[in-house]
């Protein structure tokens, strides 16, 4: 049977920074599997049929502050100079989004200055000192109208939830902004890398250190190859086999339409926050800046797919049950869990390669 010093479970971004690392640094032998047919992870992308550049799981935008994993990955992209904007559509009328000196603007037919908005809104806003909740951490800054309109249906299809039964950190993500910055993100460094997420893990993994072995199950590893330590960012609760209960975990049915036009909308993205199934429809070619004589696009479709584990869902009753595998993890000295499965938590793209350095320098380097 082969032997390796190290399995990695796994090849999204945090594994393959881990394979990488283990391999350059520590001139070690790895082997990293994929259940999936392809590495990648969530952020894998492809050549469609009509040679537009798509994302397998959906839009993708890098973004980040830490200057030590822009360097990092830097090593083995060049990334493009988009700047992400997202747009939404409400009652028939489009706006910015996050919420914006615009689009309160245009929302209450007014016309503040970026000065005026903190009272403006504080006339709206519900006093709630510490929210509790998605809900609530809406409503305490901004108040009823804007929460209905553009957040409440869609976190309820985003997550299948009732927003009150959501952690605060769900809607606290995206800033409601005094200013006409309409850009989604507001980090120093932002692009998509040029030729995709998919060549740029293939730069990491390509190590005569490394080997890939895809469309393989865990549990076939731990059956079948020979190691020394293991790293798994599947998961968690697979791994102990559901001792504590299932984690749940949201998902999204991606479905594409190649049209015969050169664009179908103005922007990347733009959301559904209250018409359709569907939250948000992307269109591709803006992302990765390609031109071409027809379009691409996707629909996001959020479910319930125990197949397809996308999405830790923040809510306290599953950080309860989380604690408990974390008890259990940390009584493994060889086994390591990271990654946004593995850690139960929502994780930028950043995020999971900081993830990745972490773990390597604290507990394997």
């Amino acid at each position: 049977m082969p032997e390796f010093d190290y399995l990695i479970v796994g090849c999204g971004l945090t594994g393959a920074t881990l394979a990488e690392r283990i391999a350059t640094v520590l001139d070690r032998k790895v082997l990293i599997i994929d259940r999936r047919p392809h590495i990648g992870g969530n952020a894998h992308d492809f050549h469609d049929n009509a040679g537009i550049l798509v994302s397998t799981y959906g839009a993708h935008i890098f973004h980040t502050n830490a200057e030590r994993v822009w360097t990092y990955i830097n090593r083995f992209a060049d990334f493009n100079d988009y700047v992400h904007t997202v747009d939404a559509v409400v009652g028939g009328s489009t706006y910015s989004l996050p919420l914006n000196l615009d689009t309160i603007n245009s929302f209450f037919r007014v016309h503040l200055t970026p000065e005026q908005v903190p009272g403006f809104l504080a006339k709206r806003r519900i006093p709630i000192d510490l929210p509790a909740n998605a809900e609530e951490s809406v409503l305490s800054q901004v108040g009823w109208e804007l929460y209905e309109a553009f957040y409440k249906n869609y976190t309820w299809k985003q997550w299948g939830i009732d927003p009150r039964f959501l952690d605060a950190s769900v809607t606290s993500r995206l800033p409601i902004r005094t200013t006409a910055d309409r850009r989604y993100f507001a980090d120093r460094w932002q692009g998509i890398p040029r030729g995709g997420y998919t060549a740029l893990v293939q730069k990491m993994l390509h190590h005569a250190k490394i080997e890939v072995i895809l469309n393989m199950d865990y549990r076939q590893a731990l059956a079948d190859v020979r190691f020394g330590r293991l790293v798994f960012t599947g998961p968690i609760d697979l791994y102990f086999d559901f001792l504590h209960g299932k984690l749940p975990y949201r998902s999204i049915d991606f479905r594409f339409e190649t049209l015969d036009r050169e664009y179908y909308q103005h922007t990347a993205v733009i959301n559904y926050p209250n018409d359709h199934d569907y939250t948000r429809c992307v269109e591709y070619k803006y992302l990765n800046q390609q031109h071409h004589a027809r379009t691409t696009v996707s629909r996001d479709y959020p479910c319930w797919n125990d197949d397809e584990p996308y999405y830790p869902v923040p809510a306290s009753a599953n950080r309860l049950i989380f604690q408990r595998y974390r008890a259990e993890a940390d009584r493994l000295s060889s086994v390591h869990f990271c990654g946004r499965l593995g850690s139960y938590q929502y994780l930028n793209m950043d995020q999971c390669i900081a993830q990745g350095l972490d773990v390597f320098e604290r507990e394997l380097a």
